[in-house]
């Protein structure tokens, strides 16, 4: 299938991406519900989740993506792979994170990660970046104890931040204070194959949900 033409950046305080997200039937969408969720912010084209949904079918894999024609595209993909351990939503997750997971079969999201986040150089953007503290907050009330979260990018002042955010709150507790190498999880990403083949590091963490509130 033809890759498609999308803006690489997109404003998610924009007026056009506030509408609310509309969760689907999950059992509808899923072969097996009582599979683990990995859940992918930022899916993109979802080639990562695609791979992986096919590496490790065991695992219910879910990406959510703010730019339409992406997911659009991603799920006929998916259609034609006839996965049933794997989906994407198009939505917006400053806004309806907590209505997604909410949404999940209690208990089974497992693991979230969040790949190579639009960095939002500008000072003036800041409230655009992907993990502010709201977002770390609603990740703590539906992750379940022992649940993990994956960060990365290319760029180390984006990945230091992130960790600060997690940091911040209580309910999680960072693997190893340095960055993770290699990568913990089977399948690479778009970026993360170019940036190493062009020979520059990824950043990497992993946190976990700790017990009752308790991360430290």
């Amino acid at each position: 299938m033809a890759r498609i033409k999308v803006r690489q950046h997109v404003n998610p305080l924009s007026i056009i991406y506030q509408q609310p997200l509309i969760p689907p039937d999950w059992s509808a969408i899923y072969a097996d519900l009582s599979a683990p969720i990995h859940l992918d912010i930022g899916s993109a084209g979802g080639r990562f989740l695609l791979e992986l949904a096919q590496h490790e079918r065991s695992w219910n894999y879910l990406g959510i993506e703010i730019r339409q024609a992406l997911v659009v595209q991603a799920n006929q993909i998916r259609d034609a792979a006839s996965l049933g351990n794997l989906h994407y939503v198009f939505g917006n997750i400053n806004t309806s994170l907590a209505t997604l997971l909410a949404s999940l079969p209690p208990g089974k999201l497992q693991r979230i990660s969040i790949q190579y986040p639009d960095p939002c150089f500008k000072t003036k953007h800041v409230k655009r970046r992907v993990v502010q503290p709201a977002l770390v907050n609603d990740i703590a009330r539906f992750l379940p104890s022992g649940g993990e979260v994956f960060l990365q990018s290319d760029l180390e002042w984006v990945a230091q931040e992130m960790c600060d955010r997690f940091s911040e709150n209580p309910a999680f507790h960072r693997t190893q204070s340095d960055w993770l190498e290699p990568n913990p999880l089977a399948i690479p990403t778009e970026r993360e194959t170019s940036t190493l083949k062009r020979g520059l590091p990824v950043h990497r963490a992993v946190w976990i949900r700790g017990e009752m509130g308790v991360g430290r």
